[in-house]
């Protein structure tokens, strides 16, 4: 089983995220929302197949990244969430939270041995 495809967002926490936004608008011409940026490439195997990288700054007191203390958080995507948290539990890795689905797909949270938070991407576009 082919278990993570590719980076889906970097998430990281900041004292201002409007003004991290607009510097990074302004200095490196990213499209940012009031969300972050997303970034759109295509499918290296499928070229008609497209997929996105979210950039996303967080308030420094946000508590998302909870119960890691790190300042950041990746996104991984991947192919089959619900069987790879099957995996995962049998491999006794801390699963934080239950799989939730939205409109753009599937997401979890797992933590790796250091206690970093991850975020597991099922992208509705697969």
């Amino acid at each position: 089983m082919k278990k993570v495809t590719g980076i889906g967002g970097l998430f990281f926490k900041c004292k201002d995220p409007k003004a991290i936004n607009e510097w990074y608008k302004f200095h490196l011409g990213f499209d940012t929302t009031p969300y972050g940026a997303s970034f759109e490439w295509r499918e290296a195997g499928d070229c008609k197949k497209k997929g996105l990288t979210q950039w996303n700054p967080f308030p420094e007191n946000t508590k998302y990244f909870a119960p890691s203390t790190k300042d950041f958080m990746i996104n991984y995507r991947v192919d089959d969430l619900e069987r790879l948290v099957e995996e995962l539990r049998k491999e006794n890795v801390t699963i934080v939270d239950k799989i939730e689905t939205f409109a753009y797909g599937k997401f979890v949270h797992i933590l790796d041995l250091e206690g970093n938070k991850i975020q597991l991407w099922e992208p509705k576009d697969q």
